[in-house]
């Protein structure tokens, strides 16, 4: 930092380039062909990556990793992850790919909903009054696992209860929550479980686990690596740990000296610096970001990051809608500085740009060229022949211009 600036202040563009660069956004994309060893490097980065079943561009958790990396093949998560077992399926910042290191630090999260705690109040009822449906399920996959919950000898119809879920796939989600089974892989997008010390690697499953205190602290601490720059909130968000205790956890980290208090200009709260944060000086990103992405998903974080306002309008009367069904934000350099809603039209081999919007202080001829770019290199990635503007939203007529 400047010499005169002091270190325990931020001005809020040295706090945004701290925030892309702890996401991995002030790194080149490769210029080679795009490996394993790449898909590790953004785990690296991130930390953990948020899995959603929404398709109408493609699945969610493959986004961000084109985000950072440009094209790749898409098997390459499902080898790292179901093959080369260097991540498993957890709760983490919902339901996420995890790296297997961070195994131990969450399975106090596994004995608390095991314990009914800290989970769904229609599992935690269930697994009273059904135990026999659970402890059957279990036999079943110890049996004969890997399976999908409708593969159950009983797993009976989806009805109008709660989430509609069957009694097998409700046995299958508790267990899942009690880390009990977890993915051994997908097919479809469908989980099949396996007994958790089947798909786990038996030196994660054998590694001493720390006390819920020490574990909290080592979730906090990945947390900090890969936002950079936070307030307890944003920290206690990226895993969803709970309020109690995070800032005693916090404090003990700034005693270890892994985080530093500092303030930010505009900032309402205390921040955290990581300790070994990169400073960028400059950043030069360019990116369509997931919903679902760690660099936006918190979406107060993203208002006092980058003045963007950010909602998510899936469930949204589509006549209540302001920039669509799938809205992706557009990075470009530092800042977020339009919004695109996206569909993958594959039977007529079309990326559909159904709404573009640029934010008020951006120059859309400048954006348009370099979206326009962007869009075309998702297209190829998705194997589609070509984008398609819709006429809808300020800044589709520059985006077809610019096509």
């Amino acid at each position: 930092m400047p010499p005169d600036r002091p270190a325990d202040r931020l001005t809020p563009k040295a706090a945004r380039r701290i925030a892309l660069g702890a996401q991995g956004f002030a790194t080149r994309r490769p210029t080679a062909e795009i490996a394993a060893r790449h898909i590790d490097r953004v785990f690296d980065t991130v930390g953990l990556v948020q899995i959603d079943s929404v398709n109408v561009l493609t699945r969610s958790h493959y986004l961000p990793f084109f985000s950072r990396l440009g094209g790749y093949r898409q098997d390459l998560l499902a080898r790292q992850a179901y093959r080369r077992r260097r991540y498993f399926e957890y709760w983490g910042h919902e339901c996420s790919y995890i790296p297997v290191s961070l195994f131990p630090a969450l399975r106090w999260r596994m004995e608390d909903a095991r314990a009914g705690r800290g989970i769904y109040k229609g599992l935690a009822k269930f697994a009273i009054e059904r135990r026999d449906v659970i402890d059957r399920a279990l036999r079943e996959i110890a049996d004969n696992g890997p399976l999908g919950a409708s593969e159950l000898s009983f797993a009976g119809k989806s009805s109008g209860g709660w989430w509609g879920w069957s009694d097998g796939k409700t046995a299958m989600e508790w267990l899942f929550w009690a880390g009990l089974v977890t993915t051994a892989t997908r097919r479809n997008f469908e989980r099949l479980y396996d007994l958790t010390e089947r798909v786990v690697p038996a030196e994660a499953m054998a590694a001493p686990i720390p006390d819920r205190e020490a574990a909290q602290r080592i979730l906090l601490d990945r947390a900090a690596q890969s936002l950079g720059v936070a307030t307890e909130r944003d920290l206690r968000d990226y895993f969803r740990l709970p309020a109690a205790g995070t800032a005693d956890r916090i404090a003990e980290l700034v005693e270890d000296g892994a985080l530093i208090p500092v303030s930010v200009k505009g900032w309402r709260h205390q921040a955290y610096l990581a300790a070994e944060a990169r400073r960028p000086r400059k950043v030069a990103a360019c990116a369509l970001l997931s919903p679902f992405d760690s660099l936006v998903w918190e979406r107060d974080r993203a208002e006092r990051l980058f003045g963007f306002r950010y909602r998510l309008e899936i469930y949204t009367p589509a006549e209540k809608r302001v920039h669509g069904y799938y809205v992706l934000p557009f990075l470009m350099g530092e800042d977020i500085v339009a919004r695109v809603c996206l569909k993958a039209d594959r039977a007529a081999g079309l990326l559909r740009v159904n709404a573009s919007h640029a934010e008020e202080f951006a120059d859309r001829d400048r954006i348009a060229a370099a979206l326009i770019e962007e869009l075309r290199a998702m297209a190829d990635w998705l194997g589609l022949d070509a984008v398609a503007v819709e006429p809808s939203g300020d800044l589709a007529p520059a985006l077809a211009a610019a096509g």
